[in-house]
């Protein structure tokens, strides 16, 4: 028997708005609310209003929070600054990543772990189970917050008219608790889109008022509200890896190009040390595949899964694909052999039914804004 998609505490406003509503992750999510053209153009050119509310919020407390959050993912946790925000990950004991995460120090003993929504559950068992032997306890804190997002460079105007916490003095993966219409939030200055941004977590039973509050707010600034749909070519655009996709337990974070992310200098012993100091090793002698960007030369859009082909061989397979609003052109994620992943490298193509249609390696990301 299929299990009923969960609601989030705005389902009843999506509706009234007309999403198109979607089973994403066990969740009942607004995919769109017109056109996902222009609600991608409005985060890009002025702002959007996003539902986040699946995702999925642990805490981790207690004197050893720190040290259990160090052995537990790949980065160095305990050197995060209270009021500050790390991206990590979570791997297997083989080097496969399990998810990638952001990690919100919100107090000199206590941290939220943000996981995604399809892997909320698995990352919570795993903290659980590393927790044993540590001073620290581990909760699943999903129920506790609804979670908005406000992206796109018109966002920081819309919000200051609404919170007296300083905004400017907000660093991009920093957080601070505050007002914003009076409804008590975690305001944070991180995103998914590429664009400047915050994520508001909030109590469940504030998120309709807090949700009208912005529309209101942003209604001079062409502020529009967007769904999953928009949110996937933003980040595509701006080449952040999405998990089921570019990361998986099948891949490393040195096989993604994020080996950045792992800290073999911190101290101690974390899950997957060894096998991420191998593939480390790997990759810096000879990558057996890396990550690129590929442009459509035509007008045909590769999808997941889709083959890469150069002198009529497999050399590679498409990981996410879509139109690019901001581009004019298809463009795709995808993971190709090393002699062919060069930027501007000769003779590559998708398998798209059939047809081998021509491509572009480039460097990712497509797009990055003006700072």
């Amino acid at each position: 028997m299929t299990e009923t998609p969960r609601r989030t505490a705005l389902d009843a406003l999506h509706r009234e708005l007309g999403a198109t509503m979607t089973d994403f992750a066990g969740w009942d999510m607004p995919l769109r609310y017109g056109s996902e053209r222009e609600e991608h153009v409005a985060v890009r050119t002025r702002a959007g209003l996003f539902d986040l509310s699946h995702m999925g919020e642990i805490t981790v407390t207690g004197p050893q929070a720190a040290a259990l959050l160090d052995y537990a993912l790949v980065g160095n946790i305990g050197s995060v600054a209270t009021g500050r925000a790390r991206y990590t990950m979570i791997c297997r004991e083989d080097g496969g990543i399990l998810d990638d995460l952001i990690v919100y120090r919100l107090a000199d003993t206590e941290y939220m772990v943000v996981a995604n929504a399809s892997n909320a559950q698995t990352v919570l068992d795993a903290l659980t189970e590393r927790a044993a032997g540590f001073d620290a306890e581990v909760r699943d804190d999903r129920d506790a917050y609804a979670l908005l997002a406000v992206q796109g460079p018109e966002s920081p105007g819309i919000l200051k008219s609404l919170t007296d916490a300083d905004l400017d003095g907000l660093k991009y993966y920093a957080g601070l608790p505050g007002t914003v219409a009076g409804v008590p939030a975690l305001i944070a200055r991180t995103g998914y889109t590429g664009e400047d941004g915050f994520e508001l977590f909030v109590a469940p039973g504030d998120a309709e008022k807090l949700w009208k509050a912005l529309t209101e707010a942003g209604a001079d600034a062409g502020l529009v509200p967007c769904g999953l749909s928009c949110r996937d070519t933003l980040r595509l655009e701006a080449g952040m890896p999405l998990y089921g996709h570019e990361l998986t337990t099948s891949t490393t974070p040195f096989d993604a190009g994020l080996g950045r992310v792992v800290k073999f200098e911190k101290e101690g012993d974390f899950v997957g040390r060894a096998a991420l100091q191998a593939a480390a090793e790997r990759a810096e002698a000879q990558p057996p595949r890396k990550l690129v960007g590929l442009i459509a030369e035509g007008r045909r859009v590769p999808r997941a899964g889709f083959a890469v082909v150069a002198g009529g061989e497999v050399v590679g397979e498409v990981t996410s694909g879509a139109p690019s609003p901001t581009l004019g052109k298809p463009i795709a994620i995808a993971y190709v052999d090393a002699a062919h992943a060069a930027p501007g490298t000769a003779g590559v193509g998708v398998d798209i039914r059939g047809s081998h249609e021509p491509y572009e390696v480039v460097a990712l990301p497509f797009y990055k804004r003006q700072r």
